[in-house]
């Protein structure tokens, strides 16, 4: 590990021992490619009927947190060597509250999270701790399937259809190939109801994007296909590609809109890695970031 601490962490939530090293992989992609380090955070959940409740969180670290001790220690013990690494406990009520907590003490550059898909039919989008953080989490935010890794990264496929969530995902898209030697694919599918020239210009503007992302230059190609179904066309080249990236669904809604119908056929339905990329700056908006900034921090 380097000995210098960036000012803005990249913050990477853990619950599981066993998918440490996935989702503190990404976290350090993102990280080397910003030049931050990487701060871990694994919540210990204090319930309001717990007998915990009557002590404080220092006790409860104390005394109480070894699984949690132990899930931290064993993502610091897999973190990458060349990115400063760091982790804390948090006690809180709940899961999405106790990392919440940690985006407002630390101020991350972006939070990563894993996601396990569920089968059995629920309101939630992606499960409601993941749900309130793509509601509330007021930094970029990136939900890394957990289960389905890549043996290996030679190409990563971003679905390109406009919209502000496409600069995070180009970002962990060219983060993750520049560790790998990886292209990065950028493609938009042309529907009966989306205009070519529109497609074309979504495609500039991502280039655009990826170009201006922090870290070193990549090998990008960008192209123009065509499809009645957006995601059966993506399920048929998904194949062909390691990693999948994709950025939020560009109405600027919560809840089912946000993530986006095809972004959720698609992942349920390959078995490559799969990241959705939300970016922070749809939380509060950006009047309310450039406050919080002019704000001193401890």
């Amino acid at each position: 590990m380097t000995g210098a601490t960036a000012e803005r962490p990249i913050l990477v939530a853990v619950a599981n021992p066993e998918h440490a090293a996935q989702l503190v992989r990404t976290a350090g992609d993102l990280a080397r490619a910003s030049g931050s380090a990487v701060r871990i955070v694994s919540i210990v959940v204090k319930s309001h009927d717990s007998p915990f409740s009557v002590y404080s969180d220092e006790a409860i670290i104390e005394r109480y947190s070894g699984r949690s001790r132990d899930i931290v220690d064993r993502a610091v013990d897999v973190a990458p060597d060349d990115v400063a690494v760091s982790g804390e406990l948090v006690v809180s009520r709940s899961v999405a509250d106790g990392i919440l907590t940690a985006v407002e003490r630390t101020d991350p550059r972006a939070l990563v999270v894993g996601w396990e898909d569920q089968t059995r039919r629920t309101n939630a989008v992606l499960g409601t701790t993941v749900d309130r953080l793509l509601e509330r989490a007021p930094c970029d935010l990136y939900v890394e399937r957990i289960g389905s890794e890549a043996d290996g990264v030679d190409s990563i496929l971003v679905p390109v259809a406009g919209g502000q969530h496409v600069g995070p995902a180009v970002g962990v898209a060219k983060a993750i190939a520049a560790r790998n030697d990886a292209t990065v694919v950028l493609r938009s599918v042309v529907d009966p109801d989306t205009d070519p020239a529109a497609a074309r210009e979504f495609l500039a503007d991502a280039a655009a994007s990826l170009e201006a992302a922090p870290g070193p230059s990549v090998r990008t190609e960008s192209l123009v296909d065509e499809g009645d179904d957006v995601a059966e066309r993506l399920l048929e080249v998904a194949g062909d590609h390691d990693v999948l990236v994709f950025g939020a669904t560009r109405q600027g809604a919560i809840h089912r809109r946000l993530v986006g119908s095809i972004a959720r056929t698609v992942a349920r339905r390959t078995d490559r890695t799969v990241i959705l990329a939300r970016d922070g700056e749809t939380v509060g908006g950006p009047i309310r970031r450039r406050i919080r900034r002019l704000l001193p921090t401890a």
